[in-house]
């Protein structure tokens, strides 16, 4: 493959901080990067490096001649005199822009919803995003470096991204270096990790689960060193003290198979323990929207909404921007009344709210953590049955990754992350057994995304959340809804339901649905007919293969988990060329399981209708 660009030896500090201490590494043709790393350990830094954007102490970038780089910074840069069209193709002249196949897609995909000569100082900051972006994918360039690409992006607009990203920079057109907390992105997009921790960047193959296999297992290899190192440490003491040491037999330490890292971890939650938990601390009734409907003038956001909340449910709601999910949550909160129908609540029920706004916590502003704690109740419980803890605040806020030196910073003087865990904190010590999140992961790095799933894993109550961030959505609940033409929707099929839906159109513009209104790519205005729905026969049909498509899906499961057995031995004897073909036979039977999950969906539409 050939090379692109490579680092060599960056040094970079900062008056009171080391960022980085001879790094080198390098990206090559096909390659595609996800930077990982905790919040202020120099992610963005190390993408401006490599982009050009930031000089290091010492040590040197290199470009090979003739190599453009794209940047997507955080920060927003647009003009705000231009309108979007301009924003996006600049000068160019329609017949040319509406020629190229890969601007058409760019502009169907992220900006279908804008007015194509819209003033740019009109929008709003995540469309504003959209529009950079947007700009960046209709260029030219041989690298692109994007920083926090999917932030303001809705679960849509991440899956074409994605997939936009995908077809693009396959293996032999360009580089890609991504930096995100998105877990889904970076395992759909990645075929690299780079891990930014300790002034060092690591290297990891494949995405973020991959990354997180090899992760453990340099923790494990860590662990044990440095176990047997404190062990020959007391054993040195011992002979100082008692003269000749005692006769031990040595540690045996081995590389466990992969499977094997995993094989005595119990499921995430212990549902059985936080349902009987649920149930005692709500009753039966939590909260029931019974025909419930809300309307704003001549706007009808939710109508004949028919939801009746349990204890112990753990629901994720997917819909567009502006379909009515924060109208939804209000009702759920009560700070909202339905325009009809009605909201029932049960007598022991407590609603608390993470908003996406962290001004919440601007009466504390200049109060230090540890002041903030003080006022706190002494202890909160987690967990359920044998497994329960009490826990203070402090153990608590440490949980959620705060340091002991960082309890003395004034709240003013965190970070967005930690004002977001402290935020959730507060909300937690009211002991609501109704959890309210709307977009929690805002902010957050992907090591703080895995404390705050931890936390929430022995929370005993019903959880709703909003989020843009697929994978901690799947992740924390255990069913998923969608607001979709002003209705609630089930989603039996989770989020590639809803996904397919969207691109059917159903609750409006579908991801593909065309170019802005306003722009010389409008649609044809064409409609399709309805379409009559599926006969008694042909449903007898669809049931029938879906039993045969459920019993592949369990055998071609099943053999996944052998090959993953069969991978791992080889990894430990270090065959990379067994790797390799074990690798490649797991591919094609992952490709096969994705064909029949969509076979499934298709049928299951069929069957149920």
């Amino acid at each position: 493959m050939a090379h692109l660009l490579g680092a060599e030896a960056l040094h970079l500090e900062y008056p009171n901080k080391v960022v980085f201490d001879s790094v080198s590494l390098g990206l090559n043709e096909g390659d595609r990067v996800g930077i990982v790393g905790r919040n202020g350990d120099g992610k963005s830094t190390l993408l401006g490096m490599l982009a050009g954007r930031t000089e290091p102490d010492s040590g040197r970038v290199t470009v090979r001649g003739g190599v453009t780089i794209g940047v997507l910074d955080q920060a927003d840069t647009l003009d705000d005199a231009l309108t979007v069209g301009a924003a996006v193709v600049g000068d160019r002249e329609e017949y040319e822009w509406a020629g190229d196949p890969k601007v058409r897609d760019v502009i169907s995909g992220l900006l279908s919803d804008l007015e194509w000569n819209a003033p740019v100082k009109d929008l709003s900051g995540g469309q504003r995003r959209r529009v950079s972006l947007a700009a960046l994918l209709a260029g030219e360039w041989d690298v692109l470096a994007l920083d926090e690409p999917t932030n303001h992006l809705d679960v849509e607009a991440i899956s074409w991204l994605a997939a936009h990203l995908k077809r693009r920079w396959h293996p032999s057109a360009g580089g890609l270096l991504v930096v995100t907390h998105d877990r889904w992105f970076l395992d759909e997009v990645c075929t690299a990790t780079w891990e930014v921790h300790d002034r060092i960047v690591e290297p990891f193959e494949g995405g973020y689960a991959a990354y997180m296999l090899q992760r453990v297992e340099r923790d494990r290899q860590a662990a044990a060193v440095e176990q047997r190192r404190q062990n020959l440490a007391r054993k040195e003491l011992a002979w100082l003290r008692r003269g000749a040491p005692a006769r031990t037999s040595k540690p045996k330490f081995r590389i466990e198979a992969a499977n094997e890292l995993i094989a005595d971890v119990p499921e995430i939650r212990d549902a059985v323990s936080l349902q009987a938990l649920a149930v005692t601390r709500l009753g039966k009734d939590v909260v029931d929207l019974l025909d419930a409907g809300v309307r704003f003038g001549d706007r009808e956001v939710l109508k004949k909404v028919e939801w009746r909340l349990a204890p112990g449910e753990r629901t994720g709601v997917l819909g567009p921007n502006g379909a009515g999910k924060s109208t939804l949550l209000s009702l759920i909160s009560g700070t909202l009344e339905p325009t009809s129908g009605k909201v029932k609540r049960g007598t022991t029920v407590k609603v608390a709210t993470l908003t996406q706004r962290i001004d919440e916590l601007d009466a504390f502003a200049s109060e230090p953590v540890r002041k903030v704690l003080e006022g706190l109740r002494t202890s909160y419980t987690f967990g359920a049955g044998s497994k329960a803890s009490e826990l203070s605040p402090g153990q608590l806020l440490e949980r959620l990754g705060f340091a002991s030196e960082q309890l003395s910073t004034p709240v003013k003087d965190l970070s967005g992350g930690q004002k977001r865990r402290l935020q959730l904190l507060l909300i937690l010590l009211e002991q609501p057994n109704v959890l309210i999140l709307d977009e929690p992961t805002n902010d957050l790095d992907t090591d703080m995304l895995a404390a705050m799933e931890d936390l929430l894993d022995t929370w005993p109550g019903t959880l709703i959340v909003v989020s843009h961030d697929r994978y901690f959505l799947e992740r924390v609940t255990d069913q998923q809804y969608a607001v979709l033409e002003s209705r609630l929707r089930h989603l039996p099929g989770g989020v590639d339901q809803y996904l397919q839906l969207r691109a059917q159109g159903v609750g409006g513009a579908g991801s593909d649905s065309g170019a802005p209104s306003g722009s010389p790519l409008g649609s044809d205005g064409g409609s399709a007919g309805a379409a009559s729905g599926p006969s008694e026969a042909e449903r007898r049909e669809a049931r029938k293969a879906l039993q045969r498509v459920n019993r592949r899906l369990e055998k071609a499961q099943d053999e996944v988990a052998g090959i993953d057995a069969e991978l791992a031995a080889a990894a430990e004897a270090m065959d990379f060329e067994r790797v390799r073909k074990i690798d490649e036979r797991r591919q094609a039977l992952s490709e096969e399981i994705e064909g029949l999950e969509e076979e499934w969906m298709e049928l299951a539409e069929v069957a149920e209708n």
